[in-house]
């Protein structure tokens, strides 16, 4: 789904908080080796290389993979969530950044429980819809509300924070907040890369993100930089514990 705007999506989406890795980190019984799995561009692999001895980095996307960051560290793998040739009980932490949403959770789950330590962990996280102001707030909502024929039913877990997903372990859950800088086109830049976005304008042949800008252009001028905040979610638990 998001093959087609890989540079995009690397460059335009949010980073995860410090404060976030900082916590996952603690609860993990060891920091030797980690599997970041639908790492897409590695966003997330590149934070975990500067702590684990080594990063198994899968993601199903080849075109996702080859804009990812490397490192000597991170072992980039095609290779689907449900299913792979890692050993059985080898990692420390397994971690899943905004993409635990499309994947089969029987089948991952079960690959899961097989390659984690006893006490090993899997963190899961993801970022609820932008806060900016209250004016752009109201337009950006507006703007999420119209794309509801386009998002994919996978979204639904998003909206929920993941509570929607059966996870089949101690369910542990903990917030946090990511914080951007942006101007206009940064903020534009990011809306591009929604998946509904692409679907619609594929589907009716408009510039939505454009409509959205000239809007919001009446009360933002473009050399303006404005705080971002995206609220981040953290689900977490023992596999086999």
């Amino acid at each position: 789904m998001f093959s087609g705007h890989a540079k995009d999506y690397a460059t335009y989406r949010p980073g995860y908080p410090e404060e976030l890795y900082a916590f996952i980190f603690s609860q993990c019984p060891g920091l030797n080796r980690v599997w970041d799995c639908g790492t897409g561009n590695g966003q997330a692999a590149i934070k975990l290389a500067k702590t684990f001895r080594e990063v198994e980095a899968t993601d199903i996307s080849r075109q996702q993979l080859s804009n990812a960051v490397a490192a000597e560290n991170i072992h980039y793998h095609v290779n689907q969530a449900e299913e792979t040739s890692f050993e059985d009980k080898s990692f420390d932490l397994i971690t899943v950044a905004q993409a635990l949403h499309w994947f089969d959770f029987s089948g991952f789950f079960r690959e899961v429980s097989r390659v984690c330590k006893k006490d090993g962990l899997l963190a899961c996280w993801g970022y609820e819809l932008l806060n900016i102001d209250e004016e752009t707030d109201a337009v950006i909502h507006r703007f999420y509300a119209s794309l509801e024929p386009y998002w994919q039913p996978e979204r639904k877990h998003i909206e929920s924070c993941y509570a929607s997903i059966p996870f089949p372990y101690e369910m542990n859950t903990r917030h946090f907040t990511q914080k951007e800088d942006w101007n206009l086109s940064g903020l534009c830049n990011y809306l591009n890369t929604w998946s509904a976005v692409k679907k619609a304008a594929k589907e009716t042949g408009r510039e939505l993100v454009e409509e959205v800008r000239k809007e919001l252009s009446a009360t933002w001028p473009e050399d303006e930089i404005r705080g971002v905040t995206f609220p981040v979610f953290l689900l977490y638990g023992h596999p086999n514990s």
